[in-house]
């Protein structure tokens, strides 16, 4: 029985939310891989994107409810969503029209661009912030549980409970489903098959008739509809702050670092071994020691190997580790 209780609580405290938190990061840094295959340039602005998402999808939620528009049990943020994801699309397409495609039709360096992107990140933060205000906005209505703890004990008789929020399930669910989608759109359909030629080979895709400006409006979509997915998701598991995303940078950057930058399926396991590894090394180990070990072996302490203080710095430890030891990540990804 102490067995079975240590099992729950790994899963309640770890597995649960870093599949939940590494299906966030791993959508995040999918956005972050195509825009760096395909436009050869690393895009800082990804996490205000993402937020761009989430605020959209909070004032629709809002104008929703305000009309009697409701989705339970399940958030409105869920029935907004597609609209959010338009919304989100547009400001990509915006931004890439008057901003980017200047620098693209200069054949700036992939720095340039860079610095660019943080210029659109600082701005587009300052424009949400404008909008709906630096502080925190909860915009999830709805059954908050799909499993609660009580029940699960109740069933099982253990002493630890099982919980698992809607947010949860809605977030794993929507991340396997984005993710079978654009898998499928890029090695199945000719439009996806152009962008992967293109990302390979730009010069010789252009010699092939591949249209390059149909190729970036196809890959803003695609990043527009990543960002707002996991910005909304985010939002809807942890409220919505907007400062927040702007934190969310380095994490998600590490995932498509770590599993190889430019490859689609180390940005997926590069989110999850970045959420796993925060869990892990900031989790507090006393009450699992207490159902695994002997009485007389549990510490007294809290077991923790770094505190949640230093969850931020775990993201940028393992970066540093993986640059030193591999550089091209898990997967090899793509070097320019």
């Amino acid at each position: 029985m102490d067995f079975l209780n240590g099992i729950t609580l790994i899963a309640n405290y770890i597995i649960i939310p870093g599949l939940t938190y590494g299906s966030q990061l791993a959508l995040g840094a999918l956005g972050i891989t195509i825009i760096y295959s395909v436009l050869r340039f690393s895009n800082f602005a990804h996490g205000e994107f993402m937020s761009f998402g989430a605020m959209s999808s909070i004032l629709l939620s809002w104008l929703f409810l305000s009309l009697g528009f409701t989705l339970n049990p399940l958030p409105t943020a869920i029935l907004v969503l597609p609209i959010a994801i338009v919304f989100t699309i547009s400001y990509c397409i915006i931004i890439d029209k008057f901003i980017f495609k200047f620098y693209r039709k200069q054949n700036s360096k992939s720095v340039i661009n860079l610095i660019v992107s943080i210029g659109v990140m600082f701005f587009t933060g300052g424009l949400i912030r404008f909008i709906v205000g630096p502080g925190d906005k909860n915009f999830f209505d709805g059954e908050r549980f799909i499993l609660k703890a009580r029940t699960f004990k109740n069933i099982t008789g253990l002493n630890e409970g099982l919980t698992l929020k809607t947010t949860q399930g809605i977030t794993i669910i929507l991340s396997v489903l984005l993710v079978i989608l654009l898998f499928w759109f890029l090695n199945k359909t000719k439009t996806g098959k152009s962008m992967r030629a293109y990302s390979d080979n730009k010069e010789l895709a252009l010699l092939s008739g591949i249209n390059p400006e149909k190729v970036v409006l196809i890959t803003w979509m695609i990043t527009g509809t990543l960002a707002c997915v996991a910005g909304t998701l985010y939002g809807l598991d942890k409220s919505y702050k907007p400062f927040t995303y702007l934190h969310l940078v380095l994490p998600i950057f590490s995932a498509a670092i770590v599993g190889g930058v430019g490859n689609p399926v180390g940005a997926i396991i590069g989110g999850f071994v970045i959420a796993f590894s925060e869990l892990i090394i900031t989790f507090a180990y006393k009450k699992i020691f207490f159902y695994f070990l002997p009485i007389n072996f549990v510490p007294e302490g809290l077991s923790q190997i770094l505190s949640t203080d230093y969850k931020i710095a775990i993201s940028f430890l393992i970066l540093v580790l993986v640059l030193l030891i591999k550089p091209t990540g898990i997967y090899k990804g793509k070097i320019i």
